[in-house]
């Protein structure tokens, strides 16, 4: 990478909300502030991007967030995503809180109705892969489409600080196949977590060769007659349902985010920082954004 390019920390932010709330949701700490509302998600969210500043040093932040449960993949395939349960009823005043404090923050944020977050994200690598060096914070493997020079993908591991970072360079070398083919890959595979099959039948070992030989779904479909008797029956049985899974699986990069680079740079956190979050009953990211005194 660059080192004399700025560096954008983008992250996302429904991503390590949900991994907050779920960390302490299970034994009951909700850290609740003085109005009964639980904060465990929130001062999760923003100490672990308070952490990944400090980690990875950027110069630059934007935070991305889901708005709302529907997007227009919904509209592709109506189970989409379908099968996941409600969010907790603890969980559900913190999305708004999450995109409150993160704006306290003075940290960018981005959210539009019917997109996801994936996509935001694309949008912003899109935008600025050739000015600035960009890493990703997030647990979604889905984002490794995304993977270009100067742009790494950090997966969330354990707690606040553990990361498994990738480089195109690792994803090529690891999976055998460009970041864009992954999308290719997910077309065949489908993905549980979201909802929806790829080609039943298809899996990651046969998808991994198919594309590999023909490069992508296209040429698969226009090799169809040198493939075995067995992948052409899936195949002719489920095209409609590959071509559907590679739609949902695409993130897309188009949007257009056309803020200037300064309005993404990260302010201080002070002590009149500090106070507000103190005051509005966010006291583990006051204690975490300023320095402990040794006196």
């Amino acid at each position: 990478m660059n080192e004399n390019k700025p560096h954008i920390l983008v992250v996302d932010g429904m991503a390590l909300l949900f991994r907050s709330f779920f960390a302490t949701a299970h034994s009951g700490q909700f850290f609740r502030n003085a109005l009964d509302v639980p904060t465990n998600g929130v001062q999760g969210f923003a100490r672990h991007t308070m952490s990944a500043i400090s980690i990875f040093q950027p110069t630059h932040l934007a935070v991305c967030w889901d708005m709302g449960s529907k997007t227009f993949r919904n509209e592709l395939f109506a189970d989409y995503k379908a099968h996941r349960p409600a969010p907790a009823p603890e969980l559900i005043p913190q999305f708004d809180m999450a995109r409150e404090v993160s704006e306290t923050l003075g940290w960018k944020s981005y959210g539009i109705k019917n997109m996801e977050a994936d996509d935001l994200i694309g949008s912003l690598i899109e935008t600025w892969k050739d000015e600035a060096k960009l890493t990703v914070v997030s647990g979604d493997k889905d984002l490794l489409q995304l993977l270009k020079p100067d742009v790494s993908i950090a997966l969330t591991k354990k707690g606040f600080t553990q990361y498994d970072e990738y480089t195109e360079a690792r994803f090529i070398e690891e999976y055998g196949i460009t970041p864009k083919q992954f999308i290719d890959m997910k077309a065949f595979t489908g993905d549980s977590s979201d909802g929806y099959p790829g080609v039943k039948g298809i899996g990651p070992k046969t998808a991994l060769k198919l594309i590999q030989e023909y490069g992508s779904v296209d040429g698969v479909l226009a090799a169809r007659e040198k493939l075995t008797a067995g992948v052409q029956k899936k195949l002719n049985a489920e095209e409609e349902m590959l071509m559907i899974s590679r739609d949902l699986a695409t993130i897309h990069c188009e949007i257009k985010l056309d803020d200037p680079l300064e309005n993404l740079l990260i302010p201080e956190f002070t002590e009149e920082t500090a106070k507000v979050m103190e005051e509005q009953g966010y006291s583990m990211i006051a204690k975490q954004g300023l320095p402990v005194s040794p006196f």
